[in-house]
């Protein structure tokens, strides 16, 4: 077979001399060689491609036509070649991969999806779907996205699960956030939206055509396994999670709570809605600006069916009650109306309550089943308590007192601990504590009622004595003391000499010998 050169040559040969054995000459091939490219020119076949020849796998290649048909398409080359192997095939791997190749291409043919570019239309679509969110406190979390197709908005909420009443919560809250509802809602085949197929046909949740008759969307729903009918929200979907949830590849620390997460999602939103689309050129927010004005209002009034039954939070306690049980919500909520529902069954159960506020509607609260007379509380949805019997502390109320308690913590301690013994005449004691302000420190004073405080020394002449003896040992440098290292107690190094004669007794005894 000759390059597609070696051919040009030829026949710029051919031409210039007009004679087969000259141009073979010159080109360095047989004549007859050049004869045939000549003709096939002449023709209209001139081809570069080599004859077809007859292969070993050619009587074989109706089987892995067979095998590819059955496998739609799936088949690996080397099964394929294994099998050809026991049914009497020679031949290499290699030649067995190339038909396999061939034939695989030619099966896809006609079979392959082929995408076409979708044209939005302002105000037509919104797409929503849900991702795998991060386990926040051994639960795990679910995000809500949803992906407005004109202005390629997108909307990120952290919900715990996806229940009919948290994902009608979160539409209500994209709603609100795009400000204005679309023509179409598109979605996955959740049971929350569709409950079931006849003959192909989606059957739709009741309480989900309620809510979308209520905000004035048509509802639809994908062809099952088939999520490239919504290719926008799959992608929004997959960035969200690169993103949002603690992984290696972005080295996010694990959340403390739930709120750090919804946070995060409102940061995620607010970059990528004020980042420039690669298609479009343009920021999102910028074009649902524009969209606006196709998109149709939202009722003033959320869809609260699904939220479960009402209850209204007392004026002065942050608590409601359901079911015989007591439940708290935040104290910020005295006075409002909650919905309150049951999620799960048995160990799982759990009491969701709901609030509906300016934004739509929130989960404030999630509790285990109460019983009566042991009501689930949650300490962060009451404000800091009132002093109370156990915490009050000393309150100066006139001036003497304040000029008392002015002198530290050890006035404080002592004012306390006096109060608590029945001390008597203690507005004369603590008169006479500032007057002795005034011979001493003021911070002396105060270490001495410290002292007097923790060792119950409230008598008249107390706090002067303990002040004299502090006072005096402080003068005097320090004292001996006993400690972890160091004993007072009395050595018996002064027994070591018992029994041994002194140098200043040897010595009499000798005078007394010389005389």
């Amino acid at each position: 077979m000759k390059s597609a050169e070696e051919i040009m040559n030829m026949l710029e040969a051919f031409d210039l001399t007009g004679s087969l054995r000259d141009a073979g000459e010159l080109s360095g091939v047989s004549h007859h060689t050049v004869a045939r490219y000549v003709a096939a020119r002449d023709a209209g076949a001139l081809s570069d491609r080599a004859a077809a020849r007859a292969q070993l796998i050619d009587e074989f290649l109706p089987k892995i036509e067979e095998w590819v048909e059955r496998s739609k398409g799936k088949v690996r080359a080397d099964v394929a070649h294994d099998k050809l192997v026991a049914l009497g095939f020679t031949g290499s791997e290699r030649t067995t991969r190339r038909a396999v190749a061939v034939v695989k291409a030619s099966f896809r043919v006609g079979r392959t999806r082929v995408h076409r570019p979708w044209v939005t239309e302002p105000g037509m679509w919104l797409q929503y779907d849900f991702g795998d969110g991060p386990v926040i406190d051994g639960a795990k979390t679910t995000l809500f996205i949803a992906w407005l197709a004109w202005s390629r908005f997108r909307v990120v909420l952290a919900i715990r699960d996806k229940t009919s009443p948290s994902v009608m919560a979160a539409l209500d809250v994209t709603l609100r956030r795009i400000g204005g509802a679309p023509t179409y809602l598109l979605t996955d085949n959740e049971k929350t939206v569709t409950v079931e197929h006849v003959a192909g046909m989606a059957v739709r949740n009741p309480a989900m055509v309620a809510f979308a008759r209520h905000y004035g969307v048509t509802l639809h729903t994908c062809v099952p396994v088939d999520p490239a009918t919504k290719g926008g929200s799959e992608s929004s979907v997959k960035i969200a999670k690169a993103d949002l949830v603690p992984k290696d590849t972005n080295l996010l620390d694990a959340y403390a709570s739930f709120a750090d997460l919804e946070d995060a999602c409102e940061a995620f939103c607010a970059q990528v809605n004020a980042r420039v689309h690669r298609v479009t050129r343009r920021t999102p927010d910028a074009m649902l600006a524009e969209e606006h004005t196709r998109l149709h209002p939202v009722p003033v009034d959320p869809h609260t069916v699904a939220f479960g039954l009402t209850r209204v939070v007392p004026p002065k306690t942050p608590m409601v009650t359901f079911d015989s049980g007591q439940y708290s919500v935040p104290h910020e909520l005295l006075g409002a109306t909650v919905w309150v529902r049951v999620h799960g069954r048995g160990a799982d159960e759990q009491v969701v309550i709901v609030h509906v506020g300016a934004t739509g509607p929130l989960e404030v609260a999630r509790h285990a089943r109460a019983t009566p007379g042991s009501p689930q509380i949650i300490d962060a949805h009451f404000p800091p308590a009132p002093p109370g019997a156990l915490g009050r502390v000393p309150l100066a109320r006139t001036t003497a007192e304040a000029a008392f308690l002015v002198l530290g913590d050890g006035a404080r301690v002592w004012l306390a601990e006096a109060a608590a013994a029945g001390t008597t005449k203690m507005r004369v004691k603590m008169a006479q504590a500032v007057e002795l302000a005034k011979l001493f420190t003021p911070e002396e004073v105060d270490w001495a009622l410290g002292h007097a405080a923790v060792h119950a020394r409230f008598a008249e002449a107390d706090l002067a004595s303990i002040l004299d003896h502090h006072h005096a040992a402080t003068a005097a440098g320090p004292v001996n003391q006993a400690g972890e290292d160091r004993s007072l107690t009395q050595g018996t190094r002064g027994w070591a000499t018992l029994g041994t004669a002194t140098s200043a007794t040897t010595a009499t005894t000798a005078t007394e010998v010389t005389a």
